[in-house]
């Protein structure tokens, strides 16, 4: 139990300690709004898309492709994000905090988070699964939250047509940069060490950069007033991880399989929420702050629960 509360307190401690930076910051005057505005949209446009696009373009696909893992986490996924879009986010006011609300309860920190989860569960042989797992559940993640954000940044005037919807996603940064990794890994073009390498120190500046801009966004009052705020960490740290979790168990996943399963829908709402809610018309203060409480609640959660899955002998 200690050398699990030790591992997941080494994964998200730093990433806690730059959001606080952020605030800090700002708060000093070093970071102003319109530099968390560029900030974000750079990470939106350029950073994380490089970051994906390395990532992928080296990954084989080829060999090894989960089925079941894969099959069952897009269903329950899906099913998991109706819930949340089509029966509780009707129920908040205001409806600019719906789609953020959606967004962070599902949408989790596979790029950096889960995958370092992964690696420190099960070692270097994971890679490919959790690379699969990676690149097509973030397409899903990215393709919900163009939906849902799309949806409730309408407010209560409707909700736009799928072709617009359709638009938005064939538009959307980082599902080109997904498309464009695997599907160069597919076919074995080779892709120049330069431009890999060059990808490389734009995919170092994504973290920090998103984290400090999502920091100096954030607005206190979120933590003292927003119902939204505590209902989508609860989903993200319990609910969501726990209900995916026992149906995996239920179809037969176990081991590794199970585990990345688990510790990446347990990774703590992504970084990239952020930017993807300001640059959609979000509640992006909103987006900040579930970030920072599912950050700092996941060095619990995630302990626990891999406590109790080991305990079980599960994984």
């Amino acid at each position: 139990m200690l050398d699990a509360l030790a591992f997941a307190t080494s994964i998200t401690a730093p990433i806690f300690i730059v959001l606080g930076c952020g605030i800090l910051f700002k708060r000093i005057g070093w970071i102003t709004e319109h530099f968390a505005e560029i900030g974000s949209a750079l990470v939106f446009k350029v950073t994380l898309p490089c970051f994906l696009f390395v990532k992928l373009v080296v990954t084989d696909f080829r060999h090894g492709f989960p089925v079941l893992l894969i099959v069952y986490a897009l269903v329950a996924t899906c099913a998991v994000f109706l819930v949340l879009d089509r029966v509780l986010a009707t129920r908040l006011q205001p409806a600019t905090d719906r789609g953020a609300f959606v967004q962070g309860a599902f949408r989790g920190n596979m790029g950096i988070v889960g995958l370092a989860f992964c690696i420190s569960a099960f070692g270097e042989p994971v890679i490919v699964t959790a690379s699969i797992y990676l690149a097509i559940l973030t397409v899903l993640y990215n393709v919900l939250a163009v939906v849902t954000l799309s949806a409730h940044a309408q407010g209560e005037s409707g909700t736009p047509s799928w072709g617009q919807l359709l638009g938005r996603i064939a538009k959307n940064p980082l599902i080109l940069a997904i498309a464009g990794g695997v599907l160069l890994s597919l076919t074995a073009v080779p892709v120049p060490q330069v431009l890999l390498t060059t990808g490389e120190y734009f995919a170092r500046m994504t973290l920090p950069l998103a984290l400090l801009c999502a920091g100096a966004s954030l607005r206190m009052t979120e933590f003292n007033s927003s119902g939204s705020l505590y209902w989508a960490t609860f989903a993200k740290l319990l609910v969501v991880p726990a209900v995916i979790t026992l149906g995996g168990i239920a179809v037969g996943l176990r081991g590794e399989q199970l585990g990345v399963l688990y510790l990446m829908c347990s990774a703590p709402t992504a970084a990239a929420s952020y930017p993807m809610t300001q640059a959609m018309g979000g509640n992006h203060h909103l987006a900040a702050a579930i970030i920072a409480t599912t950050t700092l609640g996941a060095m619990l959660s995630t302990t626990v629960g891999v406590f109790i899955l080991r305990s079980l002998t599960l994984i």
